[in-house]
This record gives structure tokens, C-alpha cells and sequence, in this order.
């Protein structure tokens, strides 16, 4: 994220792709600069960001990458992001409608679908923070995994909110990315009993937003639940 080419921040994000086209998918406090709970400015620079500078995969090439800048806000001063219908600014993610994607190849997760085979997932369940922890990739444009376990009753809304709480060591950066269930041979099946297959399965579960306080490994996870209801508002 920049402001007068001056660079602020850097996070994660992923792209879904919504009746408009493709979607952003980030951080409410990347796209504001803004802490989510108290709205202090998180740069140093005193700044918030008006642009935001998207590492993309190139088109026809795996490995390469392009950047892509997109304004954050329009001729008017009004943000381009778009927040959950209902929970508005309470949710820390938004959807960014992309513009400038020429040569640009996605990569897209489907919130509305719990992908795999519908892996269980409970209390100690093993998931991983795909993301992007100081600005760097392990190798290429490939995110870096951080693991941990869920934290919290998944089905239960943390805060009152559709949020569930993860144990992880993650790192500044990595706010964004999304949080998934990645097994390989057999895994839990949601609907009871055990499934087996011959291939990665993964389950999509929500967006990472950052931990409870400095001081925790316990983090924040939007549930994909309500990013597919964001993604589907979008007409």
C-alpha cells in the first residue's frame, strides 16, 4: 500500500471472482491504513494509502510475476472498496474490484464452496495462513505457509461476530491471506467417517486478520462464510 509513491505497508490478499469480475479480496485495514479497533493511523509516515500495488502472476508464464497498481479511491474521493452488506466497517475485510489485470493470470478461491471433500474441521484441527509475512514470497510468487490449529469453536462466532480464533505464529504481512485446511492421504469427513484420497485436498475457511493483541499467537479469522456474502452482494 503507498500514498505518494511513498510505501506504507505490505499484506496479503487473494482474488474471488464475483458477477463483476475479479475481486480483491484483503484487510479492511490494509485498503484504510487504519487500526480496525481504534482507527489510529498504522503508518509511520502518518499516511493512509490511496493506491495499493498488486503482485500478480503473469499470464502464460508460472514463476514470473507483474505488478499492478489499482487506486483505492475514485474521481470523486469515494473508496473503490466494497465492505459486507450488513456488517459494514464492524468486518475487517473488503472486496476491491480489479481494473488494470492485462497479462495477468488468477488464482481464485470460491468462498461459497467448502472445496474438498469437506474436511472437518473442529477445535486442534491443523490450518495454514497462506500469505505473505514481511513482504516475502518462499520462492517465486508462492505465499509462505504459516501453521497452526483452530483455537475456537469454529461453528461459534467469536465476538459476537463470524470470526473463529487460530493459534499461530504469524507475522505483520500475513494480514489478508486466506486461511485454509490442507490434507493429503486421508483426512475427517464432515459428515462423519474417515475419507481417503490419492491427491491434496484442501478446504477453504476464511481470511486472516491479524492477532487478538500483540502480545498472543491467537489470531482472527473471517469465516469464508461471510466473504461469500460479500462477494455475492456485488452486482
Amino acid at each position: 500500500m503507498s500514498v505518494k509513491q511513498i510505501h506504507l505497508a505490505s499484506g496479503s490478499g487473494f482474488i474471488c471472482v464475483g458477477r463483476t469480475g475479479p475481486l480483491l479480496i484483503t484487510n479492511r485495514h490494509n485498503v484504510t491504513g487504519r487500526d480496525q479497533r481504534t482507527g489510529d493511523i498504522l503508518s509511520r509516515h502518518s499516511e493512509v494509502p490511496d493506491v495499493i500495488s498488486i503482485r500478480h502472476n503473469r499470464t502464460g508464464q508460472p514463476g514470473q510475476t507483474v505488478v499492478r497498481d489499482e487506486a483505492l479511491f475514485d474521481n470523486k474521493g469515494d473508496p473503490r472498496w466494497v465492505e459486507h452488506p450488513e456488517l459494514k466497517g464492524k468486518a475487517d475485510f473488503v472486496a476491491l474490484p480489479l481494473e488494470n489485470v492485462a497479462d495477468v493470470d488468477f488464482y481464485t478461491y470460491d468462498p461459497s464452496e467448502p472445496g474438498g471433500k469437506e474436511i472437518m474441521i473442529g477445535p486442534t484441527s491443523v490450518v495454514s495462513v497462506l500469505g505473505f509475512p514481511f513482504g516475502i514470497s518462499g520462492g517465486s510468487s508462492l505465499p509462505v505457509w504459516a501453521t497452526g490449529f483452530v483455537a475456537s469453536e469454529p461453528d461459534a462466532n467469536f465476538e459476537d461476530l463470524p470470526t473463529f480464533l487460530i493459534d499461530c505464529r504469524t507475522r505483520k504481512g500475513l494480514s489478508g491471506s486466506p486461511v485454509i485446511a490442507y490434507r493429503y492421504g486421508s483426512a475427517d469427513y464432515a459428515g462423519g467417517g474417515l475419507i481417503a484420497f490419492d491427491k491434496p485436498e484442501t478446504r477453504f475457511l476464511g481470511i486472516y486478520a491479524g492477532r487478538v493483541n500483540p502480545d498472543a499467537d491467537l489470531g482472527i479469522v473471517w469465516k469464508a462464510t461471510a466473504i461469500a456474502e460479500l462477494v455475492n452482494s456485488i452486482t
